[in-house]
């Protein structure tokens, strides 16, 4: 990778991490006033999608591209500690609490597990994972199992 590839990938994180940009012609014109004349929508877009940039409401409520935490979308080979959050319990369901995009990377593996590992099935969303257990009454159990299982402090 070229130098000024590099500063381009550099200054791309840089206006992402802003949070101020809604839109990708809004990216691009950051871009060009940065300094890099060359570069166009399409390489944003594909810039985007390389980051795991997500659309998210920033802290005044607009919505904008932004990095997750990781600057990447997570993959089967990312060390599960790293993916997963937090593992709590509410007494009904199992929540947990992972890295944006990694929810449904962690829920099909926790779907292999059966009922008789105490999970009768999963919800997850971007971030988010529900787990119903089989016995309620076992809860804290299968909490305990969930998380040894990815190792969270």
């Amino acid at each position: 990778m070229s130098a000024k590839q590099e500063e381009e990938i550099k200054a791309f994180k840089e206006i992402l991490k802003a949070e101020s940009y809604g839109s990708q012609g809004e990216i691009v014109d950051a871009l060009k006033e940065a300094g890099f004349a060359n570069i166009s929508q399409s390489k944003v877009s594909r810039m985007l999608s390389k980051f795991g940039a997500v659309r998210a409401r920033n802290a005044k409520g607009d919505m904008v591209y932004c990095l997750p935490p990781e600057l990447g979308m997570p993959t089967a080979k990312s060390p599960l500690k790293q993916l997963v959050l937090d593992v709590v319990h509410n007494g009904v369901m199992i929540i947990i609490r992972t890295t944006p995009g990694a929810a449904q990377l962690i829920a099909r593996l926790l779907d292999s597990l059966s009922k008789t590992d105490g999970v009768l099935g999963t919800i997850a969303g971007d971030d988010t994972i529900f787990i119903a257990p089989a016995d309620i009454n076992a809860i804290e159990d299968l909490r305990q199992k969930v998380e040894d299982l990815f190792e969270t402090v």
